[in-house]
């Protein structure tokens, strides 16, 4: 487990604001199951992605991954484009399937 310090890091980054968004977000990457870049030692998301940054693995790039975030929207909408809408041999009342959003009916009373 290598020990990593501010000063590490602020020499890859212009300014301590910039390393705790980037670490923040890399770190988040890793919570939610991102590869990690250095070996995890069984540290914490937060400390893998600042030894990530101290390494050089990580910069201030990562904060501007828009593209990156519309690849994984798209990722995802592709993976679960077919939930909910049943092919036409799933269907057993015979009727076609639509894509017109469904409105609920309030039962009068």
């Amino acid at each position: 487990m290598a020990r990593v310090t501010v000063e590490d890091c602020l020499e890859h980054v212009e300014n301590r604001f910039q390393l705790v968004l980037v670490a923040s977000k890399r770190a988040r990457q890793i919570a939610d199951g991102a590869e990690p870049l250095v070996e995890p030692d069984n540290d914490k998301p937060t400390v893998i992605a600042l030894r990530e940054i101290a390494e050089q693995l990580v910069t201030a790039d990562i904060l501007d991954a828009r593209q990156e975030d519309a690849a994984i929207m798209a990722a995802a909408e592709a993976k679960f484009s077919g939930i909910n809408k049943p092919t036409e041999d799933e269907r057993t009342d015979g009727t076609e399937a639509t894509t017109d959003s469904v409105t609920e009916k309030t039962p009068n009373l």
